[in-house]
């Protein structure tokens, strides 16, 4: 989870969010080596007293300040569609998880088995254990099977949220009336936290989530305890 020391992303925990961190790299690294040049092309025309009095046209340099931009337009498109592909598959689901987002809380419900819903609110501070993160713990937690492949199915019930998990690659908005889907898999166990990430009121800052990844027998004592 992010802490007051991170500069960057949070650690990955999903094939999906690794290749979006490297993508993040390798567009930083383009990024950088423009900002380089053009500073000493810059630098180089402040600092240069020759004029050549004669010069009317530069074909060549044309060209090449316009085939060079789109060359690098492609090295960073190709990569760019390749992972938007990626990130709106869902192939063969293990395991489906629908989510609702409401003012301000939100409601899970397990599709593939019977009556196993709830509704998952932040722990208010007085209720905090210790070593509680503030803002972040919920009451229930949304358990699902590590090295699994997860499908969620989200809406809401009544304004604009967005359900995000950053360390997971997750962020999908919960629209009234529409459902949106997205997969995911998580290759570690462990407590990934996110929040809404669309203003939708007054708590808008008050709705996170926990995603309590576990093996998939832990899991399924947790289902039969539910149920």
């Amino acid at each position: 989870m992010a802490t007051w020391a991170n500069y960057g992303m949070q650690n990955s925990a999903a094939p999906l969010m690794e290749q979006l961190m490297f993508f993040h790299d390798h567009t930083l690294f383009i990024l950088v080596m423009i900002t380089l040049m053009i500073g000493y092309l810059l630098g180089s025309l402040a600092t240069n007293h020759h004029i050549n009095r004669y010069l009317l046209e530069g074909q060549t340099v044309e060209v090449i300040w316009t085939v060079l931009p789109a060359v690098t337009l492609i090295f960073i498109a190709l990569p760019s569609l390749r992972l938007l592909y990626l990130l709106d598959e869902v192939s063969l689901p293990s395991v489906t998880l629908k989510v609702v987002g409401h003012q301000w809380y939100w409601s899970y419900e397990y599709s593939d088995f019977k009556d196993i819903d709830f509704d998952s609110y932040m722990l208010p501070l007085s209720d905090l254990s210790e070593g509680g993160l503030r803002l972040l713990e919920v009451d229930i937690n949304v358990v699902l099977p590590v090295l699994t492949q997860i499908r969620a199915l989200i809406t809401a019930g009544d304004v604009l949220h967005s359900w995000a998990v950053p360390s997971l690659g997750v962020k999908i908005d919960a629209t009234p009336g529409r459902l949106n889907q997205t997969s995911f898999f998580m290759n570690r166990s462990g407590l990934f936290y996110g929040q809404c990430s669309e203003i939708c009121g007054a708590n808008h800052s008050f709705m996170p989530i926990v995603i309590e990844s576990v093996p998939v027998n832990w899991f399924l004592s947790w289902l039969k305890k539910q149920t």
